[in-house]
């Protein structure tokens, strides 16, 4: 129980400038069973990532992020110093290693045009501030996805072990010729037919034999040089 709860416990990144609400959102998630890292800057969530090296070079897959991080979830406030909740999401949504993760952008200003443009932009969800734990109830859909999209990665990407218990390469299967098929089949499909045509050649030869045996008592009665009987007590009217 406890080792599955472990296994499939979510990490969540939450960025927000605002103590207060940093930790507010960080109760509201460990509330729901949630592992939660805080960054009040969206430089510091891309350095969390491994992207702030990307961003100084202009190339979003500079630096590869650890192997031992793993996102579910990243919730950003709009309104941040330096960058903002949306280029936060732009910065994610364009990194080939993080664009699966959804992205929740929390605000305290109700502005439909930033809400829209936050959506457009691939932001699954956005709430006004304060958030509730009810809204928070709404992310484990997009967390369970990405928890499974990852699991089945690892799966594919498991490289397979022989009975030695040497890692083996994955192969793919190769496709043979069908003059090889026929090679292999012909031979088999001769040794399947073999009996059956001796025993064929045997009733044959039994067959001969007996006609032969039948033929000769034959011949020998139509033969010219055999005398024929004297029929007796037969007379001929003439």
């Amino acid at each position: 129980m406890g080792m599955a709860a472990a296994e499939w416990q979510f990490h969540v990144l939450a960025v927000d400038d605002s103590s207060i609400d940093r930790k507010l959102i960080e109760r509201l998630l460990q509330r729901s069973s949630c592992q939660v890292t805080t960054v009040d800057s969206g430089y510091k969530a891309l350095e969390f990532l491994g992207l702030r090296q990307g961003i100084e070079s202009n190339d979003h897959n500079a630096l590869s992020p650890s192997p031992q991080v793993e996102v579910n979830l990243i919730i950003t406030d709009y309104c941040m110093p330096g960058m903002t909740g949306y280029d936060l999401l732009k910065k994610v949504k364009e990194s080939s290693a993080f664009k699966n993760i959804p992205v929740v952008i929390m605000s305290s200003e109700n502005v439909p045009a930033r809400i829209s443009r936050c959506l457009e932009e691939g932001a699954e969800e956005f709430f006004l501030k304060p958030v509730r734990l009810a809204d928070l109830n709404k992310l484990k859909p997009h967390m369970m996805r990405t928890k499974l999209k990852n699991h089945k990665l690892e799966e594919i990407e498991k490289p397979s072990k022989d009975e030695n218990g040497t890692t083996a390469a994955a192969v793919e299967p190769e496709i043979k010729g069908s003059t090889e098929m026929e090679i292999k089949i012909l031979p088999l499909l001769q040794s399947e037919f073999e009996p059956k045509q001796v025993h064929l050649q045997v009733v044959q030869q039994e067959e001969q034999t007996l006609s032969n045996n039948k033929r000769k008592p034959m011949e020998e009665g139509l033969s010219a040089d055999r005398p024929c009987p004297m029929l007796e007590g037969i007379a001929t009217a003439v």
